[in-house]
């Protein structure tokens, strides 16, 4: 379980789990209470997402032209300015080299993307967030997301169906994902946030979704990932006993296991370090606090 919406939330450093960076406590998500919820997921009907964009902020983007976009093996129809898509060097590039249809409007495919998926980075182009929105708390400096209200949206999960892994994925993981594929750092960092901040994931779900996150984010990414061995560790009294858990590492094919297994020798280094030195002496690891 992630950690919870009261925790406050800072951004790991900017490191790989190498050699030279031993595994200390990490301050990006995951609270010490936390733990991993071992129910099985129920998955639920998810409400119908918006396919047009909601208006931007900035007026003179309006006055561009309409791009349509197609999305997914459903074929979900978006619409979008073309000013706003720019925003993303992915798109930037595509539409510098998209051909004009029948219509005179540009036409872009993108097979392999999730609609509801799509539908969270394009409000983010146009409002910088996406539903439900972060709110910051400025007595208590913390952010939590907003309480859902009933405005036809309907109940707002944490995971998304993946028709790619034929499973369900962390939802703030796949945008995150999806953020670093379009280029939007920004929206790396809000779904990075709004993940530290759900809870009672079971760990199925997490073990795909770190999964997930390894295969689609570069070698050089230290946010996510960390984010994951930070939280595998944490709760790894769960984890040990997960028969989900067993079954992937005999699998492996994947970098996130030896990442883990750094991490975990780093942590124990780290708990001898401590044992050993004077506690006036100790010195927090990374500007966290030991475990």
């Amino acid at each position: 379980m992630f950690s919870s919406s009261k925790s406050r939330y800072d951004l790991p450093q900017n490191k790989s789990f190498s050699k030279s960076h031993k595994y200390g406590k990490s301050t990006s998500s995951f609270s010490k209470e936390s733990g991993v919820s071992k129910r099985r997921h129920e998955p639920r009907r998810r409400p119908t997402t918006a396919t047009t964009a909601s208006t931007a902020e900035s007026p003179n983007n309006l006055t561009s032209p309409i791009v349509t976009l197609v999305i997914g093996q459903e074929q979900r129809i978006f619409a979008a300015h073309e000013n706003i898509l720019c925003a993303s060097p992915f798109f930037n590039n595509v539409l510098r080299r998209e051909v004009m249809d029948s219509q005179n409007n540009k036409r872009i495919a993108l097979p392999d993307e999730e609609p509801e998926i799509f539908s969270s980075v394009l409000e983010f182009l146009y409002k910088g967030d996406y539903y439900p929105r972060l709110v910051h708390n400025k007595r208590q400096n913390t952010w939590e997301i907003e309480q859902p209200v009933d405005d036809g949206r309907g109940s707002v999960e944490s995971t998304v169906y993946h028709h790619g892994i034929d499973g369900e994925l962390l939802k703030d993981t796949v945008i995150y994902c999806a953020a670093e594929k379009y280029g939007l750092d920004e929206l790396k960092r809000v779904a990075l946030r709004k993940q530290g901040l759900q809870s009672g994931v079971q760990a199925s779900t997490i073990l795909a979704s770190a999964r997930y996150a390894y295969a689609n984010t570069p070698d050089t990414d230290s946010k996510l990932r960390a984010h994951y061995l930070a939280l595998i560790i944490r709760c790894r009294s769960t984890f040990k006993r997960s028969g989900t858990m067993q079954l992937e590492m005999f699998n492996g094919g994947s970098q996130l296991f030896f990442d883990l297994f750094v991490a975990l020798c780093n942590h124990v280094d780290d708990i001898s370090s401590a044992s050993n030195t004077p506690r006036s002496d100790r010195t927090p690891r990374s500007g966290g606090r030991f475990f």
